[in-house]
């Protein structure tokens, strides 16, 4: 299964790149890693995890095929799709972050200066 395609990246397979990949595959101890192939078997369809991925070939070849398809479909419609409804979304988005804004008061609760860092009662 899966875990035997993972192993065969660490033997030396990593000069050959699967479809889609940019990156070299990262170790399997890598956070990045870790996190990516993860989140994607919790929610296979989370497009963040398919692209990265998919961009450091961490995916059994077939798998790696079809998520690819999967991003390049995507990106095709967020070109086509951003260039045209764009600039009426944008503006109400704006307006409305204007108005959330002056209606709250923000304070973080955090002061620029003082001496309550982290690390400082060590020194």
């Amino acid at each position: 299964g899966v875990h035997a395609e993972l192993d065969r990246t660490m033997t030396g397979e990593q000069d050959k790149l699967k479809p889609g990949q940019k990156f070299p595959t990262p170790t399997r101890g890598n956070g990045d890693r870790v996190f990516y192939e993860t989140l994607l078997r919790q929610r296979p369809d989370s497009e963040m995890a398919q692209e990265w991925c998919v961009n450091y070939g961490v995916l059994p070849e077939e798998e790696a095929a079809k998520a690819y398809k999967k991003v390049l479909k995507r990106k095709g419609k967020q070109k086509s799709g951003t260039s045209t409804g764009t600039p009426s979304t944008s503006v109400k988005k704006a307006k409305k972050t204007k108005k959330v804004i002056g209606d709250v008061e923000y304070d973080a609760g955090m002061d620029a200066g003082g001496d309550e860092g982290i690390g400082v009662a060590a020194l």
